[in-house]
């Protein structure tokens, strides 16, 4: 099998899209299927089907995927050994301010324990912008929460969605709760006024925020209530028992398709199995 084209079908499995998966690999959308048809052909089987709105991966997608990355990873590996020579372009890695205090710090412990003499740039902004660049091969990775639908990234933990506010608010007081969210598109934000809605409690949106720091400083101050994931609540709030339930997401390590040397495929499945240990010994 084509390398490139299975590597073009990892960029699908990354993203979970053929548009983003297309610019991931700089080709444009009409020939990245046509290259994902040719694949199909050789293989004898469809690769992806229809979901609702969303393309996803069939069975035979979800079995190709293992083998194909084993495939990438022998090749890639194959080449650096031939090559001789060790990349020293530092590693460019982008985190939403959600996770960097208690998922970034991990991740960059065991990059720095897999390659010591590797330098990492860190680009702290909104996940939306991550993409952006990840698309455009302006990072080599970004800590992300995984898009629905998808397969997008290397797991790296779960987060669970809380209910927060400041040590002082007290919830009685307030015939109307006043809210702090991430903005609108945010799984929490959506549970959030869900959940209230149905429950009948009557609230008022005081702000939308596009950072967790900003968030957190309303709810701080005991201007507002907030949801969010545990990871990024700090220390200076407390829990909302009582509340709705909000969901749990999935932080992944998302890769471009043209990737730093030291994010071998090889590397990334053991990431998976290692990130866990090395998160709650910094917690």
């Amino acid at each position: 099998m084509d390398i490139e084209a299975l590597r073009s079908f990892l960029a699908f499995v990354e993203t979970g899209s053929f548009t983003r998966a297309a610019k991931q690999i700089s080709r444009t959308q009409s020939a990245f299927s046509a290259q994902m048809r040719k694949l199909e052909e050789e293989i004898g089987a469809e690769l992806f089907i229809k979901e609702g709105r969303y393309l996803v991966l069939s069975d035979a997608g979800i079995r190709l995927t293992s083998h194909a990355r084993q495939l990438v990873s022998q090749h890639d590996q194959t080449l650096s050994e031939l090559k001789h020579f060790q990349d020293k372009r530092p590693l460019r890695l982008g985190c939403p301010e959600d996770y960097n205090e208690k998922v970034l710090p991990s991740l960059i412990a065991l990059l720095h324990q897999a390659q010591p003499t590797c330098s990492i740039q860190v680009f702290s902004e909104p996940s939306i912008e991550l993409r952006r660049k990840l698309d455009a091969g302006e990072l080599d990775c970004a800590i992300l929460t995984r898009a629905p639908n998808s397969e997008e990234g290397y797991w790296l933990t779960s987060d669970q969605g809380v209910w927060i506010a400041s040590q002082t608010f007290c919830v009685e007081a307030h015939s109307a709760l006043p809210l702090a969210l991430f903005q609108a598109d945010c799984k929490y934000h959506a549970a959030a006024i869900d959940g209230l809605t149905k429950r009948g409690q009557a609230f008022q949106l005081l702000a939308c925020c596009n950072t967790a720091s900003a968030q957190r400083a309303l709810v701080e101050q005991g201007l507002a209530i907030g949801a969010m994931g545990k990871l990024s609540m700090g220390d200076k709030v407390r829990l909302l028992r009582d509340f709705p339930p909000l969901p749990k997401v999935d932080i992944v390590l998302a890769v471009s398709a043209k990737s730093h040397p030291l994010l071998s495929q090889t590397w990334l499945k053991q990431l998976e199995k290692q990130f866990s240990d090395k998160l709650l010994a910094v917690r």
